[in-house]
């Protein structure tokens, strides 16, 4: 059985569900120490599930897209394991799919801060802990939206997040820590337990979304989603020793959609 994550220590945020609560599933498996990060409280439920199994497992209910809560988070991470070698940023999602012009000047600020702010305060936060420790591992999670339909103000997030990853490998690669990020297109999921978008669909809206899910197919050159694992295990891997030369990379997994 693989063991690439005995004695580490993984935050992975956006842990309640989805690719999150995959990865976290998966980096337990392999003997990490996990801090599981929502702002919903289905992340303690994962965390008695894992515990259960005998994996050290700390739940974090937290808002991730103020400083405080992304402050918060690292300062219990290292307070309870002395030490954060991996952090998973997986937190951000679109909330509209709707032609650019329909925005709301509201709705674009929510989107930015829905999918750039918690992956730029969870860097800021935890590399005091890996810098002082000459160590660590930051993997995004990106898009391959960044180029695509119906989602401006979300892929220019993703963008930024993109950005973020580039700066900060070039920043910090003398002092041991490499940043990654993977490029997720679309990913059969079951459903959200707390829908991103609660506002009634109406004709026009369903079919703005069934043109987005036209279009992630369409430009993939496997037509069809990605399952959980596909997206989880290139994650695991750059975050992973095997990954040890790697860093400033955006890998897309998105069945060759290059984003």
């Amino acid at each position: 059985m693989k063991a690439r994550f005995s004695n580490k220590v993984m935050v992975v945020t956006g842990a309640a569900q989805g690719i999150g609560k995959r990865v976290a599933e998966l980096a337990a498996d392999e003997g990490a120490h996990v801090v599981l990060v929502d702002r919903a409280d289905y992340v303690h439920g994962l965390a008695t599930e894992l515990q259960a199994r005998g994996v050290d497992a700390l739940a974090v209910q937290a808002d991730l897209e103020t400083w405080e809560g992304a402050e918060k988070t690292m300062a219990r991470a290292h307070e309870r394991f002395g030490q954060i070698d991996i952090l998973i940023n997986n937190v951000g999602g679109t909330i509209w799919a709707q032609p650019f012009e329909h925005y709301q000047p509201a709705q674009i600020q929510k989107e930015i801060q829905r999918s750039l702010f918690p992956t730029l305060w969870c860097c800021r936060a935890v590399l005091p802990y890996m810098v002082e420790q000459k160590s660590g591992v930051i993997v995004n999670v990106s898009s391959v939206a960044t180029r695509g339909l119906m989602r401006v103000p979300y892929g220019a997030a993703k963008g930024g997040v993109n950005a973020i990853t580039a700066n900060l490998a070039f920043e910090y690669a003398e002092q041991g820590i490499r940043v990654n990020a993977t490029a997720p297109g679309g990913t059969e999921a079951p459903t959200r337990l707390t829908p991103r978008n609660t506002e009634a669909q109406g004709e026009r809206e369903k079919s703005w979304y069934q043109s987005l899910i036209d279009q992630t197919r369409d430009s993939s050159l496997m037509h069809r989603y990605g399952t959980l694992d596909e997206q989880a295990e290139p994650i695991l891997f750059l975050a992973s020793d095997a990954a040890s030369y790697i860093t400033g990379t955006v890998l897309p997994v998105a069945g060759g959609d290059l984003g």
